[in-house]
């Protein structure tokens, strides 16, 4: 688990890719972020900051996702997934995984999966 974007030291970006690089996060958001539009406002949110991947809600609760985009987009959406959400939402925490720089994005566009 990655407590923050920062952290992550085995996938340094190449040089090449310098302060834009692009990199791809999985994410699981726990707390009660369910029947509060949560996955509509990460959606919005996500497009709003030009990040490509997907949300969903899981089975047992929480939020799963993976966004792709500039590290400073991203950072930025890591934030909000931590502390802000959706309105009515109440956040626990949010656990990042398999963090990894990307030379392009996989996705176009930001989804909502059932």
């Amino acid at each position: 688990m990655i407590q923050d974007i920062q952290d992550v030291d085995p996938a340094k970006p190449p040089r090449e890719l310098g302060h834009s690089a692009i990199v791809s996060v999985e994410f699981e958001v726990y707390g009660q972020v369910q029947g509060v539009y949560f996955t509509k406002y990460c959606r919005e949110r996500c497009l709003e900051l030009g990040l490509g991947g997907w949300v969903k809600n899981s089975k047992k609760g929480t939020i799963l996702g993976k966004m792709q985009g500039e590290k400073r987009y991203v950072e930025q959406m890591i934030s909000w997934l931590s502390k802000t959400g959706s309105p009515g939402c109440r956040i626990e925490r949010c656990d990042l995984l398999n963090l990894e720089y990307l030379r392009r994005p996989e996705f176009r566009g930001f989804t909502i999966r059932f």
